[in-house]
């Protein structure tokens, strides 16, 4: 009798965590399927370019600190191998994700995050900065939610870090639901938004994630920024590229003016 209880209390222990994750019925409006098929024309022209670079223009150089690229989910550091060169051309100390896939929020993955937030800032004696995209700017938030003195600032790119979320993607998440071990450590940094300064960019295009989801609580040094781009190809769009830079750019805040 016992065992018979305890494996639907873990089921319904997991079926909480995904309806604090999605929303059910109407109550926020997903991606539409316009917007779902723009995407993929996206994804193909970025394919069609690749090779091509971008023109920003002039834009600030970095002053040496750490900064952390995590990936969107299902992807791994290849994804942002070009956005993390960049960055260590203007001048930061870049470190990625390590040699895994961000499958969702698993143990190991909640726990190497941790491991690289604390190696990079002891090894250069300094805060750092989080980038994330989408599934990692989830992961970025809560990172800086649970170790607040060893980040300097939280940038998220097209992340739904604000729950529920709506999503095509949902099926899949659920699908790897078994080895989402971590989430309920996720969900807990995920109560309020991380004491830090934080800049959240997000698309009202956006075809993987719903938007509104995506959009901070208004409060100090919390920025939203509106950026008319599919999710997909958001990291080869100009303007979040500079906001991106400028947003690092900005001076460490002081203990004073926290």
């Amino acid at each position: 009798m016992t065992v018979e209880l305890q494996a639907p209390r873990h089921r319904v222990h997991q079926e909480r965590g995904h309806a604090r994750i999605f929303t059910r019925g109407h109550a926020l409006d997903g991606p539409s399927w316009r917007d779902l098929i723009a995407e993929g024309l996206a994804i193909l022209r970025e394919m069609r370019r690749t090779g091509q670079r971008i023109h920003l223009g002039p834009v600030p150089l970095g002053d040496g600190h750490p900064v952390i690229v995590l990936p969107a989910f299902l992807c791994s550091d290849h994804m942002s191998r070009g956005l993390r060169q960049w960055l260590k051309a203007l001048g930061y100390a870049v470190e990625g994700w390590g040699p895994r896939v961000n499958i969702g929020p698993t143990a190991s993955a909640v726990a190497a995050v941790d491991a690289i937030l604390k190696h990079c800032t002891e090894t250069h004696g300094r805060k750092a900065s989080l980038v994330g995209y989408s599934l990692g700017g989830v992961l970025a938030r809560a990172l800086a939610t649970a170790h607040p003195d060893r980040v300097r600032r939280v940038v998220t790119i097209c992340s739904p870090f604000r729950l529920p979320t709506a999503s095509p993607l949902e099926p899949l998440y659920r699908a790897l639901a078994p080895l989402h071990d971590g989430q309920h450590l996720m969900l807990e940094r995920l109560t309020a938004p991380p004491p830090v300064p934080t800049t959240a960019i997000y698309s009202p295009r956006d075809g993987v994630v719903a938007w509104r989801s995506c959009m901070d609580v208004p409060g100090p040094e919390r920025e939203n920024i509106a950026v008319n781009n599919p999710h997909t190809t958001m990291l080869a769009n100009p303007c979040a590229l500079r906001i991106i830079a400028e947003r690092l750019a900005l001076p460490e805040l002081s203990a004073a003016s926290d």
